[in-house]
């Protein structure tokens, strides 16, 4: 029987072509049933016309059809992927803009930082309810998310179904693709080992063909030659840049990832995220003596950038619509890696986020990790069990209670739940106390009309 794919959020300009184009590379999902949702009508259509056209230019046989019906959408699906995002770029300028009025500026804003935390008490109702619709009517499925904050959906899920969630990020997907650029190897001759959460995750081990990479990339960032050595690559590597521009060299990509190759230095544990995300846990470096990043190399995504990025995502979605030849170069994403695997019960060791059971011990067990994971037929399990440097740890474990903290106030709408998380949270406890309440306050306020689960707190 050919698999039922159903995207929820299945709208969306930034994820759906790329994820599309990569089912139509696997033979396993070449008479896949995908089924689009979205709850704005506007998109279903021409999204529905996107597969059909993929099919016929590639010759696979696909078959699809579009609902704003869910419950609908859902039923009798094999794997749910969810892209979604609750009140879209209307609901998080308010996560943009009003911390910058306390004096807090965000890289990104959308897992960590006062952002982050209404983003998720926006997302986690909504992910919640599609879980349950899921664990009714499509028992069997795998929720495969790709929606941030990622580690608090996917936790919310398993907290409150039965279903099998994973959480999908190219974070480190990406480290693995320029640590082959900089070591000169085949990116598929790297084998890594992760511990950490989402966007916050530690490389402990580099194994490539039996070699030490950590030892490698430590020798490279000392050897001035090796720096200066000419690269060949594309501007762009999944959907954001590698250089600022010119001509790529070693050291070229070595310098826009500052705060990355910082902590390697520091701790011998290399972070596998992008250095916009990384400042947001380690806020020292986003400070006003620093530009706010600029020193390190990071630039703060403004609202702009975001508009411009989809207005960026919808002219390639119209190009490939009218293409007739379509690109085969995979995204760097895994869902169709993960369906495949489940499908032929065909192994494969991917970074994924999961509930932790030993793979990363300093974190409590059932939190949601990011490590390297088996996937099979039978389901996903942690491949490794690594520690990370003594003060990582205690930085993954203040995250962790953070998290587990936003869920708790998403479940309840509790404001003094959320309060607490933002005391936690390492980029929000920054300023004033007094302050901090008042944030908290206005950004409850100014989100309100996607909060409902917070109707009856005062002012929101």
């Amino acid at each position: 029987m050919a698999p039922r794919i159903c995207f929820v959020g299945g709208g969306s300009y930034q994820w759906i072509p790329k994820l599309i184009l990569d089912l139509a590379d696997a033979a396993s999902l070449a008479e896949a049933e995908i089924v689009i949702h979205d709850i704005d009508p506007a998109p279903i259509e021409p999204m529905v016309d996107l597969v059909r056209h993929i099919a016929a230019v590639r010759g696979v046989g696909f078959t699809s059809w579009g609902t704003t019906d869910r419950r609908a959408a859902v039923a009798g699906a094999d794997h749910v992927v969810v892209c979604i995002s609750t009140g879209g770029l209307d609901s998080m300028q308010h996560d943009i803009a009003i911390p910058e009025r306390y004096g807090i500026k965000q890289a990104v804003g959308d897992t960590v930082g006062p952002g982050g935390i209404a983003r998720a008490l926006r997302n986690i109702p909504v992910m919640v309810a599609i879980a349950r619709d899921v664990e009714e009517l499509a028992p069997e499925a795998w929720l495969l998310n790709l929606t941030n904050p990622m580690t608090t959906l996917t936790r919310a899920v398993h907290r409150t179904t039965e279903v099998t969630a994973i959480g999908l990020c190219h974070e480190v997907t990406l480290t693995q693709y320029t640590l082959s650029l900089l070591l000169g190897c085949d990116m598929r001759s790297i084998d890594l080992s992760v511990a950490g959460v989402n966007h916050l995750p530690f490389i402990t081990r580099i194994d490539i063909d039996g070699t030490d990479g950590l030892a490698r990339l430590r020798d490279l960032l000392d050897d001035e030659a090796a720096l200066a050595a000419p690269l060949d690559l594309p501007a762009f590597v999944g959907h954001e840049s590698i250089s600022a521009g010119g001509d790529f060299t070693v050291g070229s990509i070595l310098a826009s990832n500052r705060v990355k190759v910082e902590l390697f230095r520091r701790f011998g544990v290399l972070p596998a995220a992008g250095d916009r995300h990384l400042v947001e846990f380690f806020p020292g470096f986003l400070t006003e003596e620093s530009q706010w990043g600029a020193r390190w190399g990071v630039a703060l995504t403004s609202m702009d950038d975001r508009r411009q990025w989809l207005a960026h995502y919808q002219r390639e979605f119209a190009d490939l619509r009218a293409a007739t030849s379509i690109p085969r170069q995979p995204s760097g994403e895994m869902v169709a890696a993960i369906i495949d695997s489940r499908l032929r019960d065909k192994r494969r060791h991917l970074p994924l986020n999961i509930a932790n059971s030993g793979q990363v011990p300093d974190l409590p067990d059932d939190v949601v990790v990011e490590s390297i994971v088996t996937i099979g037929r039978d389901g996903a399990r942690g491949r490794d069990a690594d520690r990370v440097p003594t003060v990582l740890a205690e930085q993954l474990r203040r995250v962790a209670a953070e998290q587990e903290l936003i869920v708790e106030a998403a479940l309840t709408g509790d404001r003094e739940t959320v309060f607490a998380a933002m005391l936690l949270d390492p980029l929000a406890s920054r300023i004033d106390y007094d302050a901090l309440g008042h944030l908290t306050d206005d950004l409850l306020a100014a989100t309100r009309a996607w909060l409902p689960q917070f109707a009856s707190v005062p002012g929101a």
